[in-house]
């Protein structure tokens, strides 16, 4: 079964695939940009009961008139029986598509990504008929960036850098850059790049504090509920022309908050501790329970210091 990281290392290429151009660009591989990329079949199956699959296959078409193929692997950890596999989607490739193919295969730990970018040859020691060259992209090249300024100029790379340097100490730098860079974008499209990394980074322990900054960050923030209820609350104020109603209004929303905070990081709340913070109009007491509700694990610990 393919993992949920394996298949967002692919999907990034899918969302953007001129982060291929501009990546290898960057490493100082003469990769020149696509005029036009088509998403083609990865099923490499033949006649014979033996299925063979590729993550993503991407045609990329030159403005100078030439084309070439790009076959994505995603690769957790090192097996020595990929190298027969990639040989025959390479082979198979060129002569399905008369194209000269490239294999990128991208990794999230180094070992695995020099495995990975270690030549193959295969054939006898004195005649190698074959020699398997693909391009790895790892967190031994890719840039980590902890720019959000730079992580907003190139979204997809961003994404990619979060995901390849997903079990680094410095993960949390990258993360909270493109957490930062993703309030650029329109909310279905910084949805997509959400979901990519947190499919990407896995079982890692970034991937926790990608679903915290994603919660506090963004999902409250862009909510239709918080939103509505911040519009009634400063309707409501501008119409009674006085300050109760204006933090009536700002005490719903920031409880609303709450709730809807505690709801995306799967936090039960019981009907009592749902009552007591949504009937709450203290908006110190509000904003004392909103900033434990990030980390806490329970309900009970929002009030766990007021008691």
């Amino acid at each position: 079964m393919v993992s949920s990281s394996h298949e967002a290392m692919h999907r990034i290429f899918q969302e953007d695939p001129g982060v291929f151009a501009r990546t290898f660009r960057d490493l100082g591989l003469p990769f020149r940009e696509p005029a036009a990329v088509s998403l083609l079949p990865t099923d490499l199956t033949e006649i014979r009961p033996l299925e063979r699959r590729l993550d993503t296959l991407l045609r990329f078409d030159l403005a100078t008139g030439e084309s070439f193929l790009l076959a994505v692997e995603a690769q957790g950890k090192k097996d020595p029986d990929k190298h027969a596999s990639w040989a025959y989607y390479l082979a198979h490739l060129y002569a399905k598509y008369k194209l000269p193919p490239v294999l990128l295969v991208v990794c999230q730990d180094q070992r695995t990504a020099a495995w990975a970018e270690a030549p193959a040859r295969i054939g006898p020691p004195e005649w190698p008929a074959l020699t398997l060259r693909p391009l790895v992209l790892g967190p031994h090249n890719v840039p980590a960036i902890t720019d959000p300024a730079r992580a907003a100029q190139d979204i997809p790379l961003a994404t990619l850098s979060a995901m390849t340097h997903g079990k680094d100490p410095h993960a949390d730098e990258i993360l909270r850059a493109l957490a930062s860079a993703l309030k650029t974008l329109d909310e279905d499209t910084a949805s997509i790049f959400i979901e990519i990394t947190e499919l990407g980074l896995g079982s890692t322990r970034a991937a926790q504090t990608w679903r915290n900054l994603m919660a506090v960050d963004l999902s409250f923030f862009r909510s239709e509920t918080s939103q509505r209820l911040r519009a009634e609350g400063r309707a409501e104020g501008h119409a009674e022309g006085h300050a109760e109603g204006r933090a009536e209004g700002h005490a719903e929303g920031r409880a609303q908050d709450i709730l809807l905070l505690l709801e995306r990081r799967g936090i039960d709340v019981p009907d009592e501790a749902r009552q007591r913070i949504a009937t709450c109009r203290d908006l110190d007491t509000l904003g004392s329970w909103f900033t434990r509700a990030v980390a806490a694990t329970s309900a009970d610990e929002l009030f766990a210091e007021d008691s």
